[in-house]
């Protein structure tokens, strides 16, 4: 693959993900904003390999995340995301491990405090 055509491919990518992002809930769309901003820089300099492998992974979240977000689906189950496979641990690096639970830290803490604010307004309103 020519320069050029990787870098328009990348582009692509990157803009599509964002676009997608749109659809998600505010506090998510923040976190995957800031997630996929940090992790394209992070795999700008990569090998041939790894690059096809980033490319061809976010390109399949971008797709699963696009027909989560159609308004039928969101109608019908109300989620978002899916479960990781534990046996893709074992073929992660420490520093993967470490970056999927700094990811798990903060959407548990984003959910946590979205829970704090619903209980503190549920309690104002009852008032």
């Amino acid at each position: 693959m020519s320069a050029a055509i990787h870098v328009s491919r990348v582009r692509t990518l990157y803009k599509l993900i964002f676009r997608v992002h749109r659809a998600l809930p505010p506090e998510l769309r923040i976190l995957g904003d800031n997630y996929a901003r940090e992790e394209f820089k992070r795999h700008k300099n990569c090998n041939p390999q790894e690059a096809n492998i980033f490319l061809n992974e976010w390109t399949d979240y971008a797709i699963n995340l696009a027909k989560q977000m159609k308004p039928l689906h969101q109608a019908k189950r109300k989620t978002v995301g899916k479960y990781l496979n534990p046996k893709l641990l074992d073929h992660m690096t420490d520093e993967q491990l470490v970056q999927l639970y700094e990811l798990h830290k903060a959407t548990s803490l984003q959910s946590d405090d979205s829970d704090q604010i619903n209980v503190s307004n549920k309690d104002s309103t009852d008032r």
